[in-house]
């Protein structure tokens, strides 16, 4: 949660989950993790609204499992999105992940600090940027992702940045606190 936030919608709790919204997840999670302690604070406070929520993991889904980025590629975007949205819960919960992917807790860190130079994660972390304050990027750095990334990935890598500041500014602006530090 942002700092100074307060939570606005709680997470469902077990007893209220029913078809509809245990349905909403299956994009994410399998059946037998379609519950509230399972789903975590994330998706279970995105349930409340059961049609949203399907629709949105549909697309999600595809953004962590089926792009054509490299695990890599995807965790420097999504760490740089969610860092520029001020989303601890997401920035938290992308560090592992981003581990999985081969990033040492040195290059997370310059993620945050800009201070990543190497490419393409220069270039990542630079899109992201342009994106970020100009809702595009400019013909070098686009030229540059070229040297990087085909036209897919480079695709790719605009919606799972819009994406990830889509869900960081909904976790943010709902107040849905990390289950690590609220319980």
């Amino acid at each position: 949660m942002a700092a100074g936030q307060r939570q606005r919608l709680t997470p469902l709790p077990d007893g209220e989950w029913d078809d509809e919204t245990r349905a909403a997840v299956t994009a994410l999670l399998p059946p037998a993790r379609a519950n509230a302690r399972d789903a975590g604070n994330v998706l279970a406070t995105l349930v409340r609204h059961p049609g949203l929520t399907r629709a949105y993991l549909k697309f999600n889904a595809y953004l962590l499992r089926d792009s054509t980025l490299s695990p890599r590629a995807r965790e420097v975007a999504i760490l740089r999105a969610v860092h520029k949205r001020d989303c601890e819960y997401l920035w938290s919960h992308h560090v592992p992940i981003a581990q999985r992917a081969g990033l040492s807790a040195a290059e997370i860190d310059a993620i945050r600090d800009d201070e990543v130079t190497q490419d393409p994660d220069g270039v990542i972390v630079r899109a992201v940027d342009e994106l970020d304050g100009h809702s595009t990027i400019s013909d070098a750095t686009w030229a540059e992702l070229g040297r990087h990334l085909d036209d897919r990935q480079r695709m790719d890598l605009v919606f799972t940045v819009g994406g990830y500041c889509l869900l960081a500014m909904a976790v943010n602006a709902f107040g849905i606190e990390d289950e690590v530090q609220h319980g």
